[in-house]
């Protein structure tokens, strides 16, 4: 796993966010429109934060499939931002979990599944460390 992935972790919405319940980001091209279809649109689970980070570069900077898992290791020395850096949940309303083998899954504040994970409870019970999406404002 690269440093950007999480384990047993829930992003819960920045502090400071407007957001009331998910809301998904309308403007195409966005990194949080991205992050919000690559995440939504496969199962629960499927992707590690890394996984994200990295497709949604090499998408925006039209990197060919075929050379991506040569980019990988290079596109992962230099720093990175994380999730918690994400508009997904600074202003769109939606928490990130990642589960104890490092895969995502989004929910929408005001659900009982984000409730629960923001209590530090996955869906089996076991703990889950909680942190904050980044404030927009210092």
């Amino acid at each position: 796993m690269e440093l950007v992935d999480y384990v047993s972790t829930f992003i819960c919405v920045a502090p400071d966010s407007a957001a009331v319940g998910g809301t998904v980001p309308a403007a195409e091209g966005t990194v949080a429109s991205a992050m919000y279809e690559m995440l939504s649109s496969a199962p629960p689970y499927t992707y590690r934060s890394s996984d994200v980070i990295f497709t949604v570069w090499a998408d925006r900077n039209d990197v060919p499939a075929e050379t991506r898992p040569e980019v990988w290791p290079t596109f992962f020395q230099g720093p990175h931002a994380c999730l918690r850096s994400s508009d997904l949940g600074k202003k769109f309303g939606w928490g990130i979990h990642a589960d104890a083998d490092g895969r995502l899954a989004v929910y929408a504040l005001g659900t009982p599944e984000y409730a629960a994970l923001a209590a530090g409870f996955s869906r089996d019970g076991s703990p889950v460390k909680v942190t904050r999406a980044f404030r927009s404002g210092r």
